[in-house]
């Protein structure tokens, strides 16, 4: 059993573990600081992450790397059409007994791969909201739990928009962080290429046990927070909604509709979770700040004005931040 004196002692020890941990990582993933910083945010905070990004960009490697470190089960589900709820959640098989008995899907691991999600219908989509909100799946009625901890990464090209199908926004609304990948600078590209072209071949170690993950987990949820950065949080998520009492003015005017209540409780532990990582043993509003545009990304929906007049989502975000 993990035990610490106090709360403080074990943010301390935990600022240690998430600095062995971006080491050990940063041994295969070149750059993409950010990217990682926040993938361990969601998993810390409970949460389930989105990354989009063009190909080629180390998504696939990047959480399988982040697997390892962690000392986790890892599952790659590939998202294609022809992808039944079957395939992901198990199925119930007759043994040489004539008893029905369930084989367990790759959703029965600790991290979930679930690349290129938008390729598939939205009748295996939802395959994975029961898992993702309930940490259970349900086979021929009865229910199976799933194991702890239990974190979704899914992956979206958002260049080859052709033959998928846009995750409907009740499954958007699962996801804690949308974390978008952009192209390495060209300094970490030769290192990229210097690093992949030759036969060495890099490996992390395992930094942190299941039983630490679960501890800091729960630690992320004991951090005590202000009122006024409860009340600052509320307040970013109520003025993206439009027509209503607290909406911003460009909400009124870009927005079509904005973020639920899930995302004032996702922008505070997110903001727990970055406080602590950064030493902080209660969040201030610059912590709000800097998980926020991940939070409230896939949370707003754009008007035709925004579109027709080029306004990004990251622009509004910007706007009701300030």
């Amino acid at each position: 059993m993990i035990t610490f004196k106090s709360d403080v002692e074990a943010v301390d020890s935990f600022v240690d573990k998430y600095k062995q941990l971006t080491g050990e990582i940063s041994k295969v993933i070149v750059g993409q600081d950010d990217v990682v910083k926040d993938v361990l945010i969601c998993i810390f905070s409970k949460g389930h992450a989105l990354l989009v990004g063009v190909p080629g960009l180390a998504k696939t490697l990047l959480v399988n790397t982040i697997a390892r470190s962690l000392g986790l089960t890892y599952s790659r589900i590939q998202f294609t059409p022809d992808l039944m709820p079957s395939d992901i959640l198990g199925t119930e098989i007759l043994d040489e007994n004539r008893r029905f008995r369930f084989l367990k899907g790759p959703i029965f691991a600790n991290i979930i791969l679930a690349d290129e999600i938008n390729r598939t219908p939205p009748k295996t989509q939802s395959a994975l909201l029961e898992a993702m909100q309930e940490k259970a799946v349900t086979v021929a009625g009865e229910s199976h739990l799933l194991a702890e901890p239990f974190f979704v990464l899914a992956t979206q090209n958002p260049i080859e928009q052709e033959g998928t199908y846009p995750l409907p926004e009740a499954q958007l609304d699962r996801f804690m962080l949308n974390i978008w990948l952009d192209y390495p600078s060209f300094e970490q590209e030769i290192s990229v290429v210097k690093n992949t072209t030759t036969e060495k071949v890099s490996t992390t170690n395992v930094v942190l046990t299941t039983e630490e993950i679960l501890f800091y987990q729960n630690l992320i949820r004991r951090i005590p927070v202000p009122d006024n950065v409860y009340q600052y949080a509320v307040t970013v998520a109520a003025r993206t909604r439009p027509g209503t009492k607290h909406a911003h003015e460009w909400a009124n005017k870009y927005i079509t509709w904005g973020a639920g209540p899930r995302a004032s409780q996702y922008m505070i532990i997110g903001a727990k979770c970055h406080a602590a990582l950064n030493g902080k043993y209660s969040p201030d509003i610059e912590d709000v700040q800097a998980v926020a545009t991940n939070i409230l990304r896939h949370r707003i929906v754009r008007n035709y004005k925004a579109e027709a007049e080029g306004i990004t989502v990251k622009a509004i975000v910007d706007k009701l931040l300030e």
